[in-house]
């Protein structure tokens, strides 16, 4: 009987759990009442127990005496665990000079020192310095000076130190110091900075525009060809056709000086000598004539080559020319048997030819793409029968070759479409200085002394005339203005004006390089005593 009821009971009790179990999941199922019960109802309830517990041991512990309170201050005092562990053993506390335990160290002013500050953040100024970075190195380097210009504008406009100014500042401007406030090291820092912008020196203005402009009616457009060249006398000869024109720059006054005979000759090359009384003139049937300007008379002919002469250059009387053929003739003016000496220096056309100032080497470069120097031999004024160095490294025809004025050992060539390089030689050992890319075909070269710098033209697709600073070779200037490929360029006798010839059938004047009045200017040496001297040996 016992066992029948212990079992019966126990069935009760069961129903009446599951009893209560299907009541709590339908009262939490039910969405249109509050939440009786549940584990956060259970939570609230064993914490309820838990203060009254709390507060029945509390009176006890008052009623039986200091034991009671001891264990009631245990209990307050003493830590609950953390479930969950600490992130790594560098978060504990730090051991310092206070003590140990201690913190680790907090950001200044309480943030985080990771999350900008708008405040003190200059978005137009980031957004300007974020642009400016996202230009390259090999941009920046070919950036024409109008860009760099309006660059510069940009930036005094903003009114801010690029070199200085972060994109994002994550600390707070610091504050400004009270009126009346004065820094004693202030003066010490900042009396070097005054210093290099009161000794500033100030830029020289170059024109955009031409000085003048002249018509050149039937220039040949040819690359390979040299038609321009500016005189010490200041005569600037200009080859149109088979017909040459001389124009005094100082007058104004322009004059014909000759007309080849042939029915098809055609003016390839015009040269003066260095006292610039005397011209040589390269024709397309292979004859260099020498012509006396001051009588406006033809001198003498001096034959020898079987194709068209498109390069010349003069080392006091001996003047050298290069044919299609690829030889090079060195005729001496003062004698009857006017040749002395004549090599194969190109296996095609010479197209450029220059001696060095110091008349001891003649660089000769051809549509081969080669660029060979020639020694002088000791006592003469012509080279020998081989080249003492030969670069290839020019990936076009070499037309555009000059000397440095003031370095003798320095020459700079340039390529046509194919190359568009600047090249930088030291000829005493053949070593490639530096090399530019242009960007566009190199058709002449000419150095201005006056302040040290390179002058280049270029055909397409600029069709320009650019300045570059040397030897960092930077733009200076880019003068634009012709229509078509600028083919040659000469710089007037005083160094001032540059004059730029184009297949567009133009002249244009550019007054570029005016002289600094601060410097001392060199006093003219007289050359009327070498023209005399070399008018009264011409055979």
């Amino acid at each position: 009987t016992s066992t029948r009821d212990l079992n019966c009971c126990e069935s009760q009790q069961f129903q009446m759990s599951q009893f209560s179990l299907e009541n709590e999941i339908r009262t939490a199922t039910r969405m249109d009442s509050s939440l009786t019960k549940g584990p956060w109802q259970r939570q609230r309830k064993a914490l309820e127990n838990s203060n009254s517990s709390l507060n029945a041991s509390g009176k006890l512990s008052f009623s039986g005496g200091g034991g009671g309170l001891k264990r009631l201050s245990e209990s307050l005092t003493r830590k609950t665990p953390s479930k969950t562990p600490r992130r790594s053993p560098s978060r504990a506390g730090t051991p310092s000079r206070d003590g140990p335990g201690t913190p680790g160290r907090k950001t200044p002013g309480g943030g985080d020192r990771f999350i900008p500050n708008r405040s003190s953040t200059d978005y137009e100024v980031s957004h300007f310095k974020i642009l400016r970075e996202g230009l390259g190195a090999a941009d920046t380097e070919t950036m024409s000076p109008t860009k760099r210009e309006y660059q510069r504008v940009i930036q005094e406009n903003l009114g801010a130190d690029l070199s200085t100014t972060r994109v994002l500042s994550y600390q707070s401007k610091p504050p400004s110091a009270p009126e009346g406030h004065s820094n004693n090291l202030k003066i010490l820092y900042s009396s070097s900075k005054s210093q290099p912008t009161s000794a500033k020196k100030v830029t020289r203005h170059i024109p955009q525009v031409p000085e003048r402009i002249l018509d050149a009616p039937d220039i040949v457009n040819d690359y390979y060809l040299n038609l321009v060249d500016w005189s010490s006398n200041n005569h600037l000869a200009v080859a149109l056709g088979a017909h040459i024109y001389l124009w005094n720059a100082g007058t104004g006054q322009i004059s014909q000086l000759c007309e080849l005979g042939g029915a098809d000759d055609y003016v390839c090359s015009v040269k003066w000598v260095d006292e610039g009384g005397y011209l040589a003139v390269g024709s397309s049937s292979g004859e260099v004539e020498l012509w006396d300007v001051e009588h406006m008379k033809r001198s003498r002919v001096m034959r020898g080559l079987d194709s068209r002469v498109a390069s010349l250059s003069w080392n006091q009387w001996v003047v050298s020319s290069g044919a299609r053929s690829g030889a090079i003739q060195h005729s001496d003016v003062r004698v009857a048997n006017h040749c002395v000496g004549r090599v194969q220096g190109h296996s095609q056309e010479v197209c450029g030819l220059a001696w060095s100032p110091d008349g001891r080497t003649l660089a000769s470069g051809g549509n081969d793409n080669i660029l060979n120097l020639w020694s002088a031999a000791a006592g003469d004024c012509h080279p020998g029968a081989t080249p003492s160095h030969s670069m290839s490294s020019h990936m076009a025809a070499v037309k555009a070759l000059a000397w440095c004025p003031w370095q003798s050992n320095t020459l700079a060539s340039g390529g046509g479409t194919a190359d568009r390089t600047i090249k930088i030689w030291n000829t005493s050992n053949a070593q490639l200085v530096s090399s530019t890319d242009t960007k566009s075909q190199v058709c002449s070269l000419v150095w201005a002394k006056e302040y040290r710098e390179l002058v280049s033209s270029h055909g397409y697709a600029n069709n320009e005339v650019v300045i570059w600073r040397y030897p960092t070779m930077v733009k200076v200037a880019e003068l634009m203005g012709h229509t078509e490929r600028v083919l040659h360029t000469s710089l007037s006798p005083d160094g001032s004006t540059l004059v730029s010839a184009g297949a567009d059938e133009t002249l244009r004047l550019w007054k570029c390089f005016t002289p600094d009045p601060n410097k001392k200017k060199e006093a003219a040496r007289s050359k009327s005593g070498a023209v005399s001297s070399l008018r009264m040996g011409i055979r």
